[in-house]
């Protein structure tokens, strides 16, 4: 019952969307980080758009170092002028999991001494600018801020540490930044 509650879900959401404009895009800061991304747009009002985007990092990167996570976020624009043009102000939200060691962050003072594994979820809002390259290109601009908790187990070192305990964070400030190639299908 559930997979056909799914496929009929899918194709409803397939057939409301298909006489409008649907964007693929990457995340140009994430792939300087090595992290995997891409994302989806789709146009649900002349003025309203909703993305989701996806991204992923497998890779140690050497001497100990590592920042292992997925992540998903989705988020609602709202268009000052037209969609995929222009200004827009966007509400998001996010969650994933993390594996981090040997790190300067910022976020956590002792991630270069120890590695964290955990979950994050969390909330922002955001601002951005879309520039209109051609007739399928656009490249997207946007900074938003927010909350983060992160739930999280503590180990001593960054690959076979013994574990310290749990806990929990509140981070508040950047949870976006985008700087993205877009294509346009129409």
């Amino acid at each position: 019952m559930k997979r056909t509650s799914v496929w009929i879900l899918f194709l409803f959401v397939c057939i409301s969307v298909s006489a409008q404009k649907i964007a693929v895009k990457t995340n140009l800061l994430y792939d300087v980080t090595t992290t995997l991304n891409l994302g989806a747009e789709f146009r649900v009002a002349p003025k309203w758009t909703i993305d989701l985007s996806g991204n992923y990092n497998p890779f140690n990167l050497g001497d100990d170092r590592k920042m292992k996570h997925w992540l998903v976020q989705p988020e609602a624009r709202y268009w000052f002028c037209e969609a995929f043009n222009g200004h827009f102000l966007a509400l998001h939200a996010l969650g994933g999991q993390f594996n981090v060691a040997n790190m300067d962050l910022g976020i956590f003072p002792s991630f270069k001494n120890y590695r964290y594994q955990g979950n994050m979820y969390g909330a922002g809002i955001g601002y951005g600018y879309q520039f209109v390259l051609s007739k399928h290109w656009n490249l997207g601009l946007e900074i938003g801020a927010g909350w983060i908790r992160a739930d999280y187990d503590k180990y001593d070192c960054p690959h076979c540490g013994e574990w310290r305990g749990s806990d929990k964070k509140d981070y508040f400030g950047l949870t976006k930044a985008a700087i993205s190639l877009i294509y346009v299908i129409k």
